[in-house]
């Protein structure tokens, strides 16, 4: 009877969840792959032709597409570097036993509660009026200029807000990891005459692969889907320097009306984002065994 009415419940929270999956994940990708096959401008009057692999074989003719994806690629490997670089350190500061250490995690994590919009018109304001006031107080105008109209620094600034943003969310999951290391292992470390820098690299770092794996996956996912930031700050520009994945399949969908190319465009970028995000767990889990 017990095992009967564990099945029920089981089914009661479950089947509904596995339904609205269904209804909102599944049916809409399916739909969307079969988009992918055809021509249509999003007129629900207008006929839908069905052109094969043709949406494909554009989408890698398209200058501008091409130069998203390069532009994705460049922002990723920077977003990755910075962003776990900078939570990893501001998770070593936190848990070092200073008396502001609760205070410091709060406000470094409090950028990762602001939105995305949000978060990219405060920084657009930083970046034109901010910087243009401290380069004019400072006579530093060679640095502190407007990023966001400079084809060379606006995917650097880019990469600051989205790690301004992220440093914190990842800053958490080091701080657990850390708190997760046994005290006995450190201070044996200690005694043995170990020094700060063999202790980060022999020990802790070791035992933070699983951490390593959960910050690297979420940030390689969200670098690759950034829409918000990119939207709100520079809007793709200056010249289409700054136009990532997202913002391309969303212009030629809603932007051009191309629909059938915009859908072959997201299931490229779908396969793109699962085939790296993948391969990052598998070699970083692979460690984890090796520790």
């Amino acid at each position: 009877m017990n095992k009967k009415m564990d099945r029920v419940w089981y089914a009661v929270f479950t089947v509904p969840l596995l339904l609205i999956f269904i209804t909102v994940v599944i049916i809409p990708f399916i739909i969307g792959i079969a988009y992918s096959f055809i021509s249509w401008d999003g007129i629900p009057a207008n006929p839908k032709v069905f052109v094969g692999l043709d949406n494909y074989a554009t989408l890698f003719q398209d200058e501008r597409f091409l130069t998203s994806a390069w532009n994705t690629l460049k922002f990723t490997v920077l977003a990755l570097i910075s962003v776990n670089v900078f939570g990893l350190l501001f998770s070593l500061i936190v848990t070092a036993g200073f008396k502001t250490s609760n205070l410091a995690r709060t406000l470094i994590f409090m950028p990762n509660l602001i939105g995305g919009l949000i978060l990219g018109y405060i920084w657009k304001f930083i970046f034109t009026d901010g910087f243009k006031q401290i380069g004019a107080s400072t006579g530093m105008d060679s640095v502190f200029f407007n990023w966001l109209i400079n084809p060379e620094f606006a995917l650097y600034a880019l990469v600051i807000v989205f790690t301004w943003q992220m440093a914190g969310y990842t800053m958490i999951i080091y701080i657990a990891g850390i708190n997760g290391i046994s005290e006995e292992v450190m201070e044996a470390a200690k005694v043995d005459g170990a020094n700060l820098w063999y202790r980060l690299t022999r020990i802790v770092f070791p035992l933070l692969m699983p951490s390593f794996t959960i910050c690297l996956f979420l940030t390689l996912s969200g670098a690759f889907k950034i829409y918000d930031v990119n939207l709100s700050l520079t809007n793709g520009g200056p010249m289409h320097t700054t136009e990532l994945f997202a913002m391309n399949i969303f212009n030629e969908i809603f932007g051009y009306g191309n629909y059938g190319l915009g859908q072959a465009k997201a299931i490229v970028f779908f396969i793109v984002v699962a085939a790296v995000t993948l391969t990052q767990v598998v070699i970083t889990k692979r460690k984890e065994v090796q520790m």
